[in-house]
């Protein structure tokens, strides 16, 4: 299990950090997993993500609550509000911003994840699905309500697709009770965020907020909601591992240093964005 820590990114934003990009990538093909909420007035005027550039990597913004008015250099612009997700493959380059509002609850809330890409595709080009919350499927199933991002549940699938790492990305709320099973292919890396509520997760009792770090040996995860509580909440996540390494440096991702080096050079020169 893991205890997400308190970190500031971008223009001094507060983060809860569970997974951050390392050289060891211990959670291939996951990088990076924060949750970021700017409900304490102490934190003080909201100054967002201004322009910056990504590579190698992807990029899944889930809000839950408020909105992020975002554009970048392909020429993207919009707003993606409570339940929408933004999936961007940055691939051989992009910039990006990404500057939170609150909404009518005076709450932001919701996740960022990156994903890894493969070698062969890190220089692809650049790709962006945004997913408004409409066209997301909710599963309905043995006291669990299931919001479907990517992957499949008995037949259905999540509108993000395409994706390297095959991954599985859904919002899963369990019902007082309720016990919710999901077959993990052998070998993937699943991880659940709990971030609601109390449950047992593999027979290990876990409260919000933690990660979930689930053994790769077996086939199937298991979460029960215990009868006397008010359920749980977690963003279940699986994926298959690359098994490359991986050489991170702030917001890119590659698998050498002299890869870095180039992109470092590139910005430094004008010619980042193709």
């Amino acid at each position: 299990m893991i205890e997400p820590q308190l970190v500031v990114e971008g223009a001094g934003v507060l983060l809860r950090r569970s997974v951050s990009p390392r050289a060891s990538n211990e959670y291939d093909p996951f990088l990076l997993f924060d949750h970021f909420a700017f409900n304490n007035p102490l934190e003080g005027p909201i100054r967002g993500f201004p322009m910056h550039p990504h590579r190698g990597i992807e990029t899944v913004t889930y809000i839950l609550d408020g909105s992020v008015n975002h554009r970048d250099s392909l020429g993207n612009a919009g707003t993606i509000g409570p339940g929408d997700v933004q999936w961007m493959t940055s691939g051989r380059g992009i910039l990006h911003e990404e500057m939170p509002k609150r909404g009518s609850s005076g709450n932001i809330y919701g996740f960022q994840l990156w994903v890894n890409l493969p070698a062969a595709q890190k220089m692809g080009q650049p790709r962006y699905q945004e997913v408004n919350s409409s066209t997301i499927p909710v599963v309905e199933k043995d006291g669990a309500t299931i919001r479907l991002v990517a992957g499949e549940v008995d037949g259905v699938r999540g509108p993000v697709t395409e994706i390297a790492a095959s991954p599985l990305y859904m919002d899963v709320k369990l019902a007082p009770g309720a016990t919710f099973t999901y077959p993990i292919p052998s070998g993937h890396t699943a991880l659940a965020y709990v971030f609601e509520g109390v449950g047992e997760f593999s027979g290990e009792v876990v409260e919000s907020v933690s990660m979930v770090v689930f053994n790769d040996d077996g086939d199937q995860i298991e979460v029960k909601s215990d009868a006397a509580s008010n359920g749980v909440q977690f963003m279940l996540i699986a994926g298959a591992p690359f098994k490359e390494p991986i050489v991170p440096y702030g917001p890119f991702v590659m698998n050498t240093v002299e890869e870095i080096q180039q992109t470092i050079q590139e910005l430094r020169n004008g010619t980042f964005i193709k």
